[in-house]
């Protein structure tokens, strides 16, 4: 960290002068539990890891915003507009003017700033780059302009909102809130304004496991019209009802709607909700299972967990995309060489980025070998847990 924080300032003052900068961390995350529920206002299990999003900023006295991220061109966007530009929508540009706007709807007075970012989140590989981005940046705003008023709560919000309005991206709300919190916390997004957060305390190594992401290498930068098929055939299932969200549908109903519900929005609407229904549940008792130490009632909720986004919320493979299936290949080659040990499923958003896997100890130089073998060196990653989410890191 140390090694980082020092490039990080060279280069800030490379680019702004020998200003007084400040830094802070945001971390990306992972998903244990609750595939594509939170946009449902149902539950998850997330957690932060230790990879995790670096900026060194100062105020500079204008209405200019100024961002470098390690590896792109600086991007450059005036204040005087807190309103959503269209032809911003998809970009950076957008996110950080999303992020300012928020903070200003919340009262406080926002100025310009220099920023330089380095990240070793791997951009498209599902451990939520974009939503460790949106908190970097929310904490950021809210060191420069806010006296650090804004909380975890906060800062998961305002990277939704602006992700959601000035973005384009219908996303939920896990990834930021996993990212701003820290360590394993489950999530009730039943209030949306203010959702339930459970820390919860447990070490996979303790378990004998280790956590591994899979890098599919593929990006997500071109997925979000299939991301967002997700919570519009949801959108479809609870208009049937009167309703906006799965999460305000009776499910008994629903399923003594089916014959109607078939014909109105298709199967796989009717398949994904029932895979909402089916994951909320799941999260519950994957966390009485953390909680209470059945390790192994946890792997068999995964595995269920798995099935059910291959099968009924489909967001492994790419529709109509019969060659690149990379996600389902990672699926399979992990059940063959874990054989009835461990655990796999669909990471995140899903349709390629990564596949996540709790690897037996005794088991993971052979697994990582062999999944290496097929997707390249370093493709697979053991994460650790985080304890912190958001923060100030603190210079001598």
């Amino acid at each position: 960290m140390s090694q980082r924080t020092d490039k990080l300032l060279e280069q800030f003052h490379a680019l702004f002068g020998d200003k007084k900068a400040r830094i802070w961390s945001a971390p990306g995350r992972t998903e244990i539990g609750g595939n594509h529920t939170d946009h449902q206002l149902g539950k998850v299990v997330a957690a932060s890891v230790d990879m995790d999003m670096l900026a060194a900023a100062a105020a500079n006295g204008s209405s200019s915003v100024n961002v470098k991220s390690e590896g792109y061109d600086m991007i450059t966007l005036s204040l005087d507009t807190l309103a959503p530009v269209k032809e911003e929508e998809g970009t950076t540009r957008a996110l950080v003017r999303g992020i300012c706007a928020e903070a200003a709807a919340r009262g406080f007075s926002i100025g310009g700033f220099d920023a330089c970012i380095t990240s070793n989140v791997l951009q498209g590989s599902g451990l939520s780059s974009s939503a460790a981005f949106e908190v970097l940046i929310g904490a950021v705003v809210n060191g420069l302009f806010c006296d650090n008023a804004l909380g975890a709560k906060d800062l998961a919000i305002m990277g939704q909102r602006a992700e959601n309005r000035f973005f384009g991206k219908p996303c939920g709300l896990m990834d930021q809130m996993a990212s701003a919190w820290g360590g394993i916390i489950a999530i009730d997004f039943a209030d949306p304004a203010n959702p339930a957060v459970t820390p919860v305390d447990f070490d996979f190594a303790s378990a004998g496991h280790s956590l591994c992401m899979i890098n599919l290498h593929s990006d997500h930068a071109d997925l979000t019209a299939e991301y967002a098929a997700i919570p519009a055939e949801l959108r479809a299932v609870c208009v049937h009802f009167g309703k906006t969200v799965l999460h305000e549908v009776d499910e008994d109903a629903f399923y003594a709607a089916l014959p109607r519900l078939r014909l109105e929005v298709g199967d796989r609407a009717v398949l994904r909700a029932i895979h909402i229904f089916n994951e909320n549940r799941r999260v519950d008792e994957i966390t009485a299972a953390l909680r209470g130490g059945d390790f192994a009632r946890f792997l068999a909720l995964v595995r269920e967990s798995g099935r059910s986004s291959l099968a009924c919320l489909q967001n492994v493979i790419v529709s109509g995309n019969i060659y690149g299936q990379a996600a389902a290949v990672a699926l399979a080659l992990c059940e063959k060489v874990l054989g009835e040990r461990g655990a796999c499923r669909i990471h995140g958003g899903g349709f390629g980025g990564t596949v996540q896997a709790f690897v037996p100890n005794d088991m993971l130089d052979e697994f990582r070998t062999r999944i290496d073998a097929v997707f390249g060196p370093d493709s697979c990653r053991v994460m650790q847990i985080r304890p912190v989410g958001f923060t100030e890191i603190k210079l001598d």
